[in-house]
């Protein structure tokens, strides 16, 4: 091998890389331009012709595929047409799952029909849902009223009933005939070539799919994905929407449609309703005719049509609803009126709609998570008309898919009525209480720009730098709401003499933990083995009545059971009802009376003062809850306390000064005279600077910074990062801080902005140049040396690059092979392990 390489083979290696690198950006434009140009235009273009509602459009479609005309709008709505079509088909997928897996309805395996079983629940509803206090029947009665033992669970003893019920109707009804041809219709189902399924998974890779392995075969993937989004448009959206318009247009009920603003939507969902009342229809008929196949086919089609429904009415109207109700609770709060609402809808109903639709999603997230913490607090049972979230054996769709339509109705006009109650308690009515007793509080200043002095950007920045990680902080907080539901739990029970019924006795707890352990053993006993030609959905009925009666735990019931009762939910009420007072008022007052100091009379957004008054009594709250903590230590342990946290706050001081206020300051500065004030200051004028914006902008820079540093790969800068980041507060080391990172970053950061200034405004004049070129170079010398500091990193980086393809080329020409030889130490200790062997080249 020569000691250089020759020209001649730099160049040929040059020419081999750029040409592979020519072919590679071919392939990997053709696949972009079919994934993210002709799939989505294609759906988009599909779409509108389908919906169009003409038969020239259908003609006319070939030459629209090729129309140049708004390209880039069409394929972001092809995009998310695309994005639904898969969701729909995933989903599809996954309801298959979940029907084959945790077993199709008792209607569907067998021959009874789907509105029979509803009839059937209907007729036993009222039996199993009494009242709160079924007396549990492998339990005796107690004579005394006051020592009764009473458990609570009636849905498990009502769905224990219409299980009962269902397998009457099913020996009754169901021949054998009909079983046969369930069960094998599930076996169908179930028998199919898995091996040939995985086989092809393992082959069809997303590289291969995509066609990013090299391939040419992703065009076929493409041509089926196309083909998918239009069956899914034609099945899915194109016949739903026009059953229900030409419903809506025979009922008359269309200019009503339209001036909801949502007519597609409505339309669509009316057209779905309609069908599933069709293909129940269908359902029974095909059963009376005994048409074993259509009738599971029609069965499956509903079942789907069932839960997508469903799925619509829990996920969006319902968190609407809450939504717009809260928004119509709390109008005085904010002095506006219905017809500002309906103003704002009528400019931009979109964004109204998905508004109203966030708030009450969020509503509904804590309403959830404030019901979690409450069982935790309370005994199992007491909450038995709300489902548990966290209960292993929850699965919402195997709900949708078993229990019939009237029972959702009932548990969503339920939860509506629960939901809207509690809003009326917790902000109506304390909104009318405040404008009675403190008229000048109310309302809020929700304005978009105040005339205060101070910047937005740096309240805004404080908010959500300081103050929200702090009041999101999940721990405490959570405890303290904890500890205050369980204080006033106590002093409910105490009050009314229930407390084993809100918190259970000790005695109970470890008997009714014997008797579960027995009952466990029971139901396994008798669950092990289903009986053959039950079906899947025996045998998922056996998996989940393994666990034995779950959330149920007995209580001794007093004296006037049902008027305590009353009086505790009067109790909670009015607790609330206080709660929500000093919620809206002691922030919000504390907030403007702190915020006056700094910004006089001027009024701020609420958003601030409200934080602020939080953030201060969240931090009044934990000062105090830490002194409770260090009271029963003695006096002697709490001055050593302060004093340990004193010299901790002091250092955290220090370090906030330098690293969040001095760093960031000079890094917004930094951004200021390289970026802002060349793009829009001109050379004729002066440019301004705001420190406080520039603070603003520097955290939010350093933030940024610190993030991709933490992301990318490891330097010094990211190992002090990492190391302060692993001390935290309480073991915060100041002179590390200061050492390693405070003076290097502040040094390169006053090194960046002075070097510039002193060569512009000490050097420059020097040399006799003019007043407009000084000018020029006091303004355009910070993005003049941003632009050679990047050059200078271009270039290290192309000659990183030249090196290895250097190495590449020398080795794919004069390379004959490798060989590993022993590593031998020439002064060493004997017996020592050897080393690993190192490679070496020849």
């Amino acid at each position: 091998m020569p000691s250089r390489l020759p020209i001649q083979d730099i160049f040929a290696g040059l020419v081999t890389s750029i040409g592979t690198a020519i072919r590679y950006w071919f392939h990997y434009t053709l696949v972009a331009f079919a994934w993210l140009g002709v799939v989505p235009l294609t759906a988009c273009r599909i779409y509108k012709c389908l919906f169009t509602g003409s038969v020239s459009s259908l003609l006319t479609l070939p030459l629209d595929m090729l129309s140049t005309d708004n390209l880039l709008a069409d394929c972001l709505q092809g995009c998310f047409v695309v994005t639904c079509t898969l969701c729909a088909f995933i989903s599809l997928v996954w309801l298959r799952e979940q029907i084959v897996h945790g077993g199709a309805p008792i209607w569907l395996e067998h021959a009874a029909p789907p509105f029979n079983a509803a009839g059937h629940h209907q007729n036993e509803a009222p039996a199993g849902g009494n009242g709160a206090e079924n007396v549990a029947p492998e339990q005796p009665a107690n004579p005394p009223a006051e020592n009764a033992v009473v458990g609570e669970n009636p849905d498990a003893q009502d769905e224990q009933a219409e299980e009962e019920e269902e397998e009457n109707e099913e020996e009754d009804d169901a021949g054998g005939e009909d079983a046969a041809d369930a069960n094998n219709g599930a076996q169908d189902d179930m028998n199919w070539n898995a091996l040939e399924w995985d086989r092809a998974a393992e082959e069809l890779t997303w590289e291969r799919m995509l066609g990013l392995d090299g391939s040419l075969v992703f065009l076929e993937h493409v041509f089926w994905v196309v083909s998918l989004n239009t069956l899914f448009i034609l099945v899915f959206a194109f016949c739903p929407y026009h059953i229900g318009h030409f419903s809506l247009v025979g009922l008359g009920f269309e200019e009503h449609v339209q001036a909801s603003h949502f007519e597609g939507l409505i339309t669509t969902i009316v057209g779905y309703i309609l069908l599933a009342i069709t293909l129940i229809i269908c359902h029974g008929l095909a059963t009376l005719v005994k048409f074993h196949r259509s009738r599971r086919l029609l069965g499956v089609c509903y079942i789907v049509v069932k839960v997508s429904l469903l799925v619509v009415v829990e996920i969006g109207v319902f968190p609407l609803i809450c939504g717009w109700w809260l928004d119509i609770c709390s109008l005085e709060m904010f002095d506006a009126t219905l017809k500002d609402r309906e103003l704002s809808f009528q400019s931009a109903p979109g964004t109204t709609m998905f508004l109203h639709w966030l708030v009450g999603m969020v509503y509904v997230f804590y309403f959830a998570s404030f019901i979690l913490l409450l069982r935790e607090v309370l005994r199992p049972g007491v909450l038995w008309f709300l489902r548990n979230l966290n209960d292993p054996d929850f699965n919402p769709v195997q709900e949708m898919i078993h229990l019939p339509i009237y029972r959702h109705l009932r548990r969503f006009i339920l939860s509506v009525i629960v939901f809207g109650s509690i809003v009326l308690l917790m902000l109506w009515l304390p909104i009318r209480i405040i404008k009675s007793l403190l008229p000048h509080f109310l309302p809020y200043n929700v304005m978009l720009y105040s005339d205060a002095p101070v910047s937005e950007l740096s309240l805004e920045l404080l908010l959500l730098q300081v103050v929200l990680p702090a009041l999101l902080e999940q721990g405490h907080t959570r405890q303290w709401l904890k500890g205050l539901v369980r204080a006033w739990t106590v002093t409910a029970g105490y009050l009314l003499d229930l407390h084993s019924y809100l918190l259970g006795d000790q005695e109970e707890n470890e008997n009714s933990a014997n008797q579960q352990v027995n009952n466990n053993q029971h139901a396994r006993n008798n669950n092990a083995i289903p009986v053959v030609g039950e079906g899947l959905h025996a045998a998922h009925q056996a998996i989940l009545q393994q666990g034995g009666p779950v959330g149920f735990q007995p209580y001794r019931r007093p004296l006037n059971f049902p008027l305590r009762i009353f009086l505790l939910i009067v109790f909670m009420c009015i607790t609330l009802l206080i709660a929500s007072l000093i919620c809206l008022t002691l922030p919000v007052f504390a907030g403007r009376w702190l915020m006056s100091f700094w910004t006089g009379t001027a009024k701020i957004h609420e958003l601030y003062t409200a934080a602020c008054g939080l953030y201060v009594c969240w931090l009044t709250i934990r000062a105090v809850t830490v002194l409770v903590a260090w009271m029963p230590q003695g006096r002697r342990v709490i001055f050593q306390k302060v004093k340990e946290w004193s010299l901790m706050i002091m250092k955290t001081v220090i370090v906030a000064v330098l690293l969040a206020g001095v760093v960031p300051l000079l890094l917004g500065l930094l951004f200021e005279l390289v970026i802002v004030a060349p793009l829009r200051v001109p050379l004729d004028q002066t440019p301004l600077f705001y420190p406080w914006q520039d603070w603003a902008l520097g955290v939010l820079h350093a933030k940024i910074i610190a993030a991709i540093t933490l992301m990318g790969p490891q330097w010094w800068l990211k190992t002090v990062i990492e190391q302060v980041y692993a001390n935290g507060i309480r073991n915060i080391d100041l002179q590390y801080i200061v050492r390693k990172l405070a003076a290097p970053v502040i040094s390169v950061l006053l090194l960046s902005l002075c070097v510039p200034y002193v060569i512009a405004s000490g050097i420059v004049p020097l040399l006799g140049v003019t007043a407009e070129m000084q000018n020029l170079v006091h303004r355009r010398i910070y993005p003049f040396l941003l632009m050679v500091v990047v050059l200078m990193g271009i270039l290290s980086f192309q000659v990183r690059q030249f090196k290895r393809l250097y190495e590449h080329i020398k080795n794919d020409k004069y390379l004959v092979g490798q060989r590993l030889v022993n590593y031998e130490r020439k002064s060493g200790k004997q017996g020592t392990s050897p080393p690993p062997p190192q490679s070496s080249q020849e």
